[in-house]
């Protein structure tokens, strides 16, 4: 590999001559071979609109020249459309408050300038990395902005939509199974029925809550520290610099975004990235609840639950011929878990990380909350399409279990008391025997008034006289 020689202000190094990156980045390269992650698309997207943001500001405000202001938009956009996305080379695991990456953005821009401008790599000519591409910023307001942009983007146009799509899919499948009654079950255990329905629209609900979560975790990271510079003072930046970058984000983004009320919250804490990160763990829990629930409702075939019946997507076992398992559901429960530590990384990365004017958890914060939203729109996609949509209902079997079930005899604790009913229960669980079988021979009721009390559509109403406590 050939190189040539960069220089920055710790002296001269050597940089592959097809890089784009200068000397500070080559030295974060040879720093930190951590981990082998790099920042995702997502990430320098937002890194390369949060730099055109800025030059268009400098530019507006005079305090950078039109045809120097016109190279570095150039460049910037081709880092905002993934162009540039190989020269971005450096480990998550680098200095905290992602130094090490600004300036990796700063080089490559003011490289790719040098090359639109016909001058060598590494020549800053006609574009410095740090006088001109990083003008009125500092690493440490660039890094969290671009965290906060990304993080919004995600959640506003991947994880926001996947999850109204399931929530409809989930909708649908309460209206389709309406009809359907089943066996309801508290603590693990049979209680009284509940309409397939009304099961899947928890379900939708609870997708309907995580798509308002959402909502609540693009507020929580609306407020941008671009501006602060080092400390939160505003240092070698115009006033105006601040509002004027915020308002050409949340045009290139589409989100509403605004100067942090107090640079020194903005730029010394990481709470709001706490609480998106929150939201996103809670939409996770409510997940693995919806998950775990269907992968039993269809356990079996024969020897489980199996009211419901899950699309055969792949075989299940290289051992055991026609199995098939409720493999997407265990996908979800897999990225769940992982979204809830990777909250517990964002959490302990802003919590102890959060050192008077500065956090230096930044890079971890940014691919945890990062992963996080992109691991959850791929896998509710594919839930949605691969097992929700084609989710059939077992109607023959749920009755069967409904007649089977001791918990009938709840309805008839306003008509014969407590204990009496207790009797008639213990009495089907000794014997096998169905409930309405022992009423019927022990005359407890009327026929017409026994039939009435053991149906069990009657007792899925709201305020019916089968409702019980757990």
């Amino acid at each position: 590999m050939t190189t040539r020689i960069e220089k920055d202000s710790m002296g001269n190094m050597q940089v592959p001559d097809d890089a784009l990156y200068g000397a500070s980045t080559q030295r974060a390269v040879l720093n930190f071979p951590v981990s082998g992650y790099r920042f995702g698309r997502e990430y320098i997207r937002a890194l390369g609109a949060v730099k055109w943001s800025a030059a268009q500001t400098n530019l507006e405000l005079e305090k950078l020249p039109a045809p120097l202001a016109t190279h570095i938009l150039r460049a910037a956009e081709e880092v905002m459309e993934g162009k540039l996305d190989a020269h971005f080379p450096i480990d998550i695991f680098q200095t905290g408050s992602g130094t090490s990456t600004n300036m990796n953005a700063n080089e490559v821009i003011a490289n790719r300038c040098s090359q639109y401008a016909g001058k060598p790599l590494g020549s800053r000519d006609p574009v410095d990395p740090n006088n001109h591409v990083n003008m009125g910023q500092s690493s440490n307001d660039v890094i969290p902005t671009a965290i906060h942009v990304a993080v919004a983007d995600q959640l506003a146009k991947s994880v926001a939509p996947a999850l109204q799509s399931l929530h409809a899919a989930f909708e649908k499948k309460a209206q389709e199974f309406w009809d359907i009654i089943k066996i309801g079950r508290t603590h693990l255990m049979d209680a009284t029925p509940v309409r397939l329905g009304q099961e899947f629209s928890g379900y939708a609900r609870q997708c309907e809550l995580a798509v308002e979560r959402t909502q609540r975790a693009i507020a929580a990271v609306a407020e941008l520290p671009i501006g602060g510079t080092a400390v939160g003072t505003g240092l070698n930046c115009h006033p105006d610099f601040s509002g004027t970058v915020c308002r050409h984000l949340s045009r290139i983004t589409g989100t509403e975004f605004r100067e942090a009320k107090d640079h020194f919250e903005a730029q010394s804490a990481k709470d709001g990235l706490v609480e998106a990160s929150g939201h996103l763990k809670t939409i996770a829990v409510s997940l693995t609840k919806i998950a775990n629930d269907i992968r039993w409702l269809g356990s079996g075939p024969r020897c489980a639950i199996s009211e419901i019946t899950l699309p055969e997507t792949q075989p299940g076992s290289s051992i055991m011929p026609g199995k098939v398992n409720p493999v997407m559901c265990e996908a979800v429960m897999q990225v769940c878990a992982r979204i809830i530590g990777n909250d517990a990384t964002v959490t302990w990365a802003a919590a102890m990380l959060s050192n008077f004017e500065l956090n230096v958890g930044m890079p971890v914060i940014a691919h945890a909350i990062l992963e996080s939203c992109r691991l959850l729109t791929n896998v509710v996609e594919i839930f949605r399409t691969r097992c929700v949509e084609g989710i059939k209902a077992n109607k023959e079997h749920c009755n069967e279990l409904i007649e089977f079930s001791m918990a009938m005899v709840t309805s008839l604790v306003p008509k014969i008391g407590y204990l009496a009913s207790a009797e008639i229960a213990k009495e089907s669980a000794k014997t096998g025997r169905t409930v309405r079988e022992l009423c019927m021979e022990k005359k407890v009721l009327p026929e017409a008034e026994l039939a009435a009390a053991l149906d069990p559509i009657e007792m899925t109403k709201p305020g019916g006289e089968g409702a019980a406590g757990g």
